[in-house]
């Protein structure tokens, strides 16, 4: 499945801390979402999936991702039908293997493009 990365005016990675998640864009989204951090070793924070703005307005009070937000932190999304979802989560927690969040749906991955 190839999925369309979702980045910030400028072809830019956003902000996970301040992307505008009222934007139009975001309002009604759904699908997969992968936050990470920068730092001189960037490496995957959580991968989720739902209600796009939805969920990283939660995720932007939960400590365990907040923990590294010294580094820089970052978040992309993707369109996914609900059907596909939690295969493309699994597939995306298992090749990205996050620091938070240990709970993978317990389905057949769904292999998918990366966003980098």
């Amino acid at each position: 499945m190839n999925l369309s990365w979702g980045k910030c005016e400028g072809d830019e990675w956003c902000p996970f801390l301040t992307v505008n998640l009222d934007h139009p864009h975001l309002r009604y989204l759904e699908g997969v979402y992968i936050i990470w951090h920068g730092g001189q070793t960037p490496w995957t924070v959580y991968v989720g999936q739902g209600a796009i703005a939805e969920r990283l307005r939660c995720h932007r009070l939960e400590r365990e991702i907040l923990q590294y937000s010294y580094l820089g932190l970052f978040v992309t999304w993707a369109s996914v039908d609900s059907a596909s979802r939690n295969g493309v989560e699994r597939f995306l927690s298992d090749a990205l293997k996050p620091k938070a969040g240990s709970r993978a749906p317990n389905v057949p991955p769904i292999p998918v493009n990366l966003p980098w």
